[in-house]
C-alpha cells in the first residue's frame, strides 16, 4: 500500500510528532513537497504533504493562519509538516488551532530531521509501493495465463475476479454474455448489455466505465480483437477504482482472451480456404472427399441434415460481415458446427453458410433478418448494426443432406431470386415451394411476353369484332370443355369453337400443343395479376 501519514509518523528515523489531526493520519501521501510560498496551492495537485519553515508566513496571525490552512484543505493538501527550531522554536498556537479547526494532520518535524529525509522516506514508500503492485501483477498474469491455457476463458475469468476481488464477464461479438465469474455475476453482467453493444459501435480498441444498477458497483468495458469490428467485450466490475495490481491484472486478462478470440489472419485464411475447398467439393457431389479434407474442423455438420444460407449485399461487406457475426455468434453459443465461405468482393460480395437444421445458428439468421424486415415495414431508417436492410438479400434452402448439397444451394438461390423480385430482405426455400406461383409472375420480362404474346388477341378485340381474350380464358380454366367454357361465357359452344380457331389463326399457334395451351394461361395469369 502506499505510504501514509501514519506510516511517516511510526518511521523510526523521522521523529515526527503529531500537533493536529490524529484520526486522519490514515490517508495515503502521494509525495512530499517542501515551499515556503504564501499561498503555494496554485503548484498543488492534491495527496502532498506539505513542508514548511513559515519564513514568509504570518504564523502568529490566526486569521491569516485561518485562512492558510483552508486553502491548503482545499487544494487536497493532507498535511502539514512544521519543521522547529528554524524560524520559530515552537509550532505557533495560530498554526495549531487553525488545524485543530480544519481537521488537517499537523506534524512537528525536529531540527535534526532534515525535509530531504522526509521526501526520501516518502519516496521510498512509493517505490516500494510500485514495486510490489508490479510484481503482484506479474504474478497475477502468470496465473490467469495458466488458466487460460487450463481451463480456457471460463478459467482466466474466475482468476481475474479473484485477483480484482469483484466480478468479470465476456460478451460474445453479438453482445450476448457467453461465461461470467463467480456464477452469481450472470444477471449484472445481463443488465449492462446496452453499454457493451454502444461500446462495440467506437472504433477498436474502446473502453469505457459505467455505474452498475442502483450503484451496485464500478463497472469497466473493454472491447477484445484486433479489426476494426470488436469480436468481444470484457466487463469487470468492483466495488472501487482499480489498483496498479489490479490494472495490471486487467491488462492481462485483455491480452490473453484477444488471443484466444482473435484468430490469427494467416489461421483465419488458411481456414476459409479450406471452407471454400470443402463446400466446392459438396456441391460437386463429392462428400466423401469433403469429409476427408474438413477434418473434424466441422464436427458433424456435414453428417447431418443440414441448411444452405446464401446472402448477398448490394453494398459490399459490412452487411455479410454483420450477418457472419449474428450466426457465428449464435452458433458459438449452441454448441454448433457451422461454414461460413464469403465469396467475391466489394459489389459483388457473397455469402454461403452451411449450418444445422433446426439449430441456433438458422434461427438466428432468420431473426436478425426479421428484425430488417420488421423494421423496413415500419419505416425505420436506421436498421440493426446500423444498416440499411436494403443493402442485404438473403435465401434459405429446405432441409438437405451431404450428396443433395448442390440442391439445398441452388434453392437457396432460387430463393434467393424471389426475395429480390418480392422486395424481400428473407425468403426460405420452402415458403416458395408451399405458396402460388402468381407473385413470381410479377417480373417485368415474364409481364413483357405476356403482353407479346397475347397483343394481337388483344388489338382483335379492341375492333370489336370479337371477345378472344375472354373466350380463351374461360376456355383454358375449364380444361378444354366446350359446353362448360360456352355456358361461363353465355354463348353456343359453335361460337365458343368459331372463336378458339381465330385465336389459332391469329397466333399461328395450335392449341392441341400443351405447351402453347401451358404459355398462353401463365401470359393470361401475368396480364390480370397487374
Amino acid at each position: 500500500m502506499p505510504p501514509t501519514l501514519s506510516s511517516l509518523v511510526h518511521h523510526s528515523a523521522l521523529k515526527l510528532t503529531v500537533r493536529a489531526g490524529e484520526d486522519h493520519l490514515d490517508v495515503p501521501v502521494r509525495w512530499a513537497h517542501a515551499s515556503e510560498l504564501t499561498d503555494p496551492v496554485p503548484y498543488m495537485e492534491g495527496g502532498e504533504l506539505l513542508l514548511i519553515t513559515a519564513l514568509k508566513l504570518d504564523a502568529e496571525n490566526p486569521e491569516a493562519m485561518r485562512r492558510y490552512v483552508r486553502r491548503l484543505v482545499g487544494a487536497g493538501v493532507v498535511g502539514l509538516g512544521f519543521a522547529v527550531g528554524v524560524n520559530y522554536e515552537d509550532i505557533p498556537e495560530a498554526l495549531v488551532d487553525a488545524a485543530v479547526e480544519e481537521d488537517l494532520p499537523l506534524l512537528e518535524v525536529p531540527r535534526r530531521t532534515p525535509f530531504l529525509a522526509i521526501s526520501k522516506a516518502v519516496s521510498a514508500a512509493i517505490a516500494a509501493d510500485q514495486y510490489r503492485a508490479v510484481t503482484a501483477g506479474f504474478a497475477a498474469q502468470r496465473e490467469l495465463t495458466k488458466q487460460a491455457l487450463t481451463d480456457g476463458p471460463e478459467g482466466l475469468l474466475a482468476a481475474l475476479a479473484s485477483q480484482v476481488d469483484g466480478w468479470a464477464a465476456l460478451y460474445d461479438a453479438s453482445g450476448a454474455v457467453v461465461a461470467t465469474a463467480p456464477d452469481w455475476a450472470g444477471r449484472r453482467a445481463a443488465r449492462i448489455t446496452a453499454d457493451v453493444e454502444r461500446l462495440r459501435e467506437r472504433a477498436a480498441p474502446a473502453s469505457s466505465v459505467v455505474g452498475g444498477p442502483e450503484n451496485e458497483d464500478r463497472v469497466e468495458l473493454h472491447t477484445l480483437g484486433t479489426g476494426r469490428r470488436p469480436r468481444a467485450a470484457l466487463a469487470v466490475g468492483t466495488a472501487a477504482a482499480l489498483g496498479t495490481a489490479e490494472r495490471y491484472a486487467v491488462h492481462s486478462a485483455i491480452a490473453l482472451l484477444t488471443l484466444t478470440t482473435e484468430r490469427s489472419r494467416s489461421l483465419q485464411a488458411a481456414e476459409q480456404r479450406v471452407g471454400t475447398a470443402v463446400l466446392r467439393m459438396l456441391l460437386a457431389g463429392e462428400p466423401d472427399h469433403a469429409r476427408t479434407v474438413a477434418g473434424n474442423l466441422y464436427g458433424d455438420l456435414l453428417d447431418t441434415p443440414f441448411r444452405v444460407i446464401v446472402a448477398v449485399s448490394d453494398a459490399g461487406g459490412d452487411p455479410l460481415g454483420a450477418l457472419t457475426e449474428v450466426v457465428e455468434s449464435a452458433a458459438a453459443r449452441g454448441g454448433e458446427a457451422v461454414l461460413v465461405v464469403p465469396e467475391g468482393e466489394s459489389e459483388t460480395a457473397r455469402l454461403v453458410v452451411l449450418a444445422a437444421d433446426g439449430g441456433a445458428a438458422v434461427s438466428a439468421c432468420a431473426e436478425y433478418t426479421a428484425a430488417l424486415e420488421a423494421a423496413r415495414a415500419g419505416g425505420v431508417p436506421e436498421q440493426p448494426g446500423g444498416l440499411d436492410e436494403a443493402e442485404l438479400v438473403v435465401g434459405l434452402s429446405a432441409p438437405a443432406g451431404p450428396i443433395a448439397a448442390a440442391s439445398a444451394y441452388k434453392q437457396a438461390e432460387q430463393a434467393l431470386s424471389v426475395a429480390r423480385r418480392r422486395g424481400r430482405v428473407f425468403v426460405e426455400h420452402e415458403q416458395v415451394a408451399a405458396g402460388s406461383v402468381l407473385p413470381l409472375l410479377a417480373d417485368d420480362a415474364v409481364k413483357a411476353f405476356a403482353d407479346g404474346m397475347l397483343r394481337a388477341l388483344h388489338e382483335h378485340d379492341a375492333t370489336g369484332r370479337g371477345d378472344l381474350v375472354a373466350s380463351l380464358r374461360a376456355w383454358l380454366s375449364r380444361h378444354g370443355q366446350w359446353d362448360a367454357a360456352a355456358a361461363d361465357l353465355g354463348v353456343h359452344r359453335h361460337t365458343l369453337r368459331y372463336r378458339m380457331r381465330r385465336v389459332e389463326e391469329i397466333l399461328g399457334r395450335s392449341l392441341d400443343d400443351a405447351d402453347v395451351r401451358m404459355e398462353l394461361w401463365l401470359a393470361l395469369k401475368a396480364t390480370s395479376a397487374e
